[in-house]
């Protein structure tokens, strides 16, 4: 199996595991490559290492689909969270507190904070959780 990093038009990044370059270029070709944040087919091949799935590849997948089924769940989790949330980008941590603070209408928000933020955060007993979401390069130079 060869291992591809994949990118989509909104930037979402992940894997995509082929049997060959041709098998790749077919797909590809064909539209059958969907981004699994956005569904989007628009996707293109990233520059990245070669690698191969040589070794365990019978114990990787002899879980039964777990892993799979697990990608999934995740996945689905992450699509719900930007679905139902608003981006706030860089000023997450001014606007977690002017919601704490009661200065604006509560709303469920997601954006970009870094860690003495989220430090500062908690020492005022706002509770944030980090996710790794996928966040679009477009977005990322706000």
């Amino acid at each position: 199996m060869k291992v591809y990093d994949l990118c989509c038009e909104l930037e979402h990044r992940f894997e995509g595991w082929f049997a060959s370059e041709d098998d790749f270029l077919t797909q590809s070709s064909q539209d059958l490559i969907a981004c699994p944040m956005c569904g989007t087919h628009q996707i293109k091949r990233l520059p990245s290492s070669p690698r191969l799935n040589l070794s365990g590849a019978t114990t990787r997948v002899s879980d039964n689909g777990a892993a799979a089924r697990l990608q999934e769940q995740l996945l689905e989790y992450a699509r719900k969270v930007v679905a139902n949330t608003v981006d706030v980008g860089k000023q997450f941590a001014e606007e977690a507190r002017r919601i704490h603070y009661k200065e604006v209408p509560e709303q469920a928000i997601r954006g970009v904070a870094t860690a003495e933020e989220c430090a500062e955060l908690a020492e005022e007993g706002i509770d944030v959780m980090a996710l790794p979401l996928p966040v679009p390069v477009k977005q990322t130079l706000q």
